[in-house]
């Protein structure tokens, strides 16, 4: 369930290149955590850290698969007009 968040805390967190190109690869499917690895180029401590704080705003949800987690882009964050964009509440960040 996603938090009340205001606009600008939402956009605070997603102006995190890392925490956007997150984002964007969850909007083609959901993913487990060694899959970013490799196109992101980051460690995967670091990829933690930024899918607890994109958990924590209600935009990311996550699920356990196995022995790892699966990521996917929250219910309330998918918008019903373009697959490509995050309903924020406030406004729908669009990735055209």
């Amino acid at each position: 369930m996603r938090q009340k968040k205001s606009c600008s805390s939402l956009l605070k967190i997603l102006a995190d290149k890392t925490r956007l190109a997150i984002l964007e690869q969850l909007m083609e499917q959901s993913k487990h955590v060694s899959d970013f690895g490799a196109e992101l180029q980051i460690e995967q401590s670091l990829l933690s850290h930024h899918l607890k704080i994109l958990r924590e705003a209600g935009l990311v949800t996550s699920k356990r698969d196995g022995k790892s987690v699966l990521y996917s882009i929250a219910p309330e964050a998918k918008t019903s007009t373009s697959k490509k964009g995050v309903n924020l509440g406030c406004c729908i960040l669009s990735f055209n």
